[in-house]
């Protein structure tokens, strides 16, 4: 029963945070969308997150939390990536006539799965989110009640990424339109860059 309940406290944690519109999340939507790598990216995004959630529960977060030097060069570097990233969604959204579901993805596998690291592991707030913050939490079980903690919050992960990357199709009729394309992107943009400011606004 302790295991269980841990489990599930650790998927509720877990789904708590990683359920928000985000820089990787907003990549895993637009290759659902565009149904390009869907499953490699879905994959490797839920992989990455139970990599981190095990760095935390087995007591990373603490190490990180006392290295700022180290989560300071994290930050810049995220910073930089996303506002990139959000200038390349930028010109997409003012350019609708490049705007397609061929286009509106990476379609390369290699592509795919860089772009798809970058944004996992460049971004600190995924290493607050798995790292920090869940190992911290996971501080209050022991043993095997753990163990079932951090899998709970990883099979939280899974169960969210794999629903947005595989039913984002559903929507696919409304991005039929260049249109939707531009808002989406737009959209995107904006969040890109408001991370990395807020990032940039940590450091500064």
């Amino acid at each position: 029963m302790d295991m269980l309940a841990a489990a599930t406290e650790g998927f509720l944690l877990g789904a708590s945070l990683i359920v928000a519109i985000g820089a990787q999340n907003a990549f895993v939507l637009r290759q659902g969308l565009a149904r390009r790598q869907v499953f490699v990216v879905t994959t490797f995004c839920f992989l990455a997150d139970a990599l981190l959630i095990s760095f935390g529960v087995a007591g990373v977060g603490s190490l990180v939390r006392s290295s700022p030097g180290l989560l300071w060069v994290v930050t810049l570097a995220g910073a930089a990536f996303l506002l990139t990233y959000g200038a390349m969604a930028l010109r997409r959204a003012l350019h609708p006539g490049n705007l397609s579901a061929a286009s509106a993805a990476q379609s390369r596998l290699g592509t795919a799965l860089a772009t798809a690291a970058a944004l996992t592991f460049l971004n600190p707030h995924v290493y607050l989110d798995t790292v920090v913050l869940l190992g911290s939490l996971s501080a209050r079980h022991a043993g095997a009640a753990r163990v079932a903690f951090g899998a709970g919050a990883a099979m939280a992960s899974a169960v969210w990424f794999y629903g947005l990357g595989f039913g984002a199709r559903f929507a696919a009729p409304l991005f039929a339109r260049p249109a939707a394309w531009r808002i989406l992107d737009g959209a995107i943009a904006i969040i890109m860059a408001s991370i990395a400011l807020s990032l940039l606004a940590q450091v500064f």
